[in-house]
């Protein structure tokens, strides 16, 4: 048997099935009703049509497949800070956050799991890899995760309540008519590609804000620094694909690229704001522009702007 569990992030009330199906992507909602075993939100028997709310606890035991759910894995991971509450990251491209169909092995909650099973006995270690929110597979840079559970409230909370600050970096296609501006739309998944989202009409689907700055452009490309101020799915993804300028690399809503056909998605976690347990000052952590950043942002003469 596997077990899924974690928080419940986010604004809204939504079933346990749906907020597995949609915002974690770990399992569909078929799969979730073949597979499970026993349901716990909040320590107590749920069923998957539970109504869930930020902050909620859930814990589903599965049927085994060929794996699945949070392993302890010995892996390679990049710790940029470190105490005795938090651990913060530069997530690798490539890196899936959570165990998920398909991809049940070499996470970074896996990753983290090992970490701290050899950082402690296995009898103290957390059984939970402490992640509060998620970068995609393919975006790089800074995460933070909590060793505890009173961390990991303390900084869901602060996600929970926007007073977080993330920056992401992105070169794209094209440049945006405006130097800054902000992109505020409703986003849903694609009828005609449950993994894809698109902007849709208002009230359909999940409202979504970021804030974009132009930091320079050459030959018909954009270097911009990225603020989302909410967090949904593909969210940046999506925004710079309404600006016009989809990010280079993107395999779901950029387009092929004749200057860069070996990019892949060129969009990274470069900044993040949070204030940490026992802290009353918020700190701002960085993480190093990525070799692929810098690979294209010299041949486009933008890399002294980073």
């Amino acid at each position: 048997m596997a077990e899924l569990e974690g928080l419940v992030q986010g604004e809204a009330e939504m079933r346990l099935d749906r907020y597995i199906a949609d915002e974690l992507g770990s399992l569909s909602r078929s799969q979730l009703k073949l597979r499970s075993l026993a349901i716990r939100v909040n320590g107590r028997e749920a069923k998957l049509s539970r109504l869930v709310k930020p902050g909620d606890s859930f814990a589903i035991v599965l049927k085994d497949e060929e794996a699945a759910g949070e392993a302890a894995e010995e892996l390679e991971l990049d710790i940029l800070y470190e105490d005795a509450s938090v651990i913060v990251l530069n997530k690798a491209q490539g890196m899936v956050t959570h165990p998920a169909h398909g991809n049940w092995r070499g996470t970074l909650a896996n990753g983290l799991l090992g970490l701290f099973k050899a950082q402690r006995d296995a009898a103290e270690a957390p059984s939970r890899a402490g992640i509060v929110h998620r970068l995609d597979k393919d975006t790089s840079g800074l995460i933070i995760a909590a060793k505890t559970a009173a961390a990991q409230e303390f900084l869901a909370a602060q996600f929970r309540d926007r007073t977080t600050r993330k920056i992401y970096l992105a070169v794209c296609q094209g440049v945006p008519a405006a130097a800054s501006g902000r992109i505020d739309t409703w986003l849903a998944r694609d009828p005609r590609d449950r993994k894809r989202f698109c902007v849709s009409a208002e009230g359909d689907g999940k409202h979504a804000q970021s804030d974009y700055k132009l930091l320079g452009s050459a030959e018909g490309y954009a270097l911009l620094a990225l603020r989302p101020r909410t967090g949904r799915t593909h969210q940046l993804r999506v925004h710079c694909k309404r600006l016009g300028c989809p990010i280079l690399g993107d395999p779901i809503y950029g387009r092929k690229d004749k200057r860069f056909p070996e990019a892949t998605l060129m969009l990274h976690a470069r900044e993040l704001m949070i204030t940490l347990p026992g802290e009353a000052e918020a700190r701002v952590f960085s993480a190093p522009i990525p070799e692929r950043f810098l690979r294209i942002l010299r041949l486009l003469a933008l890399e002294t702007l980073v």
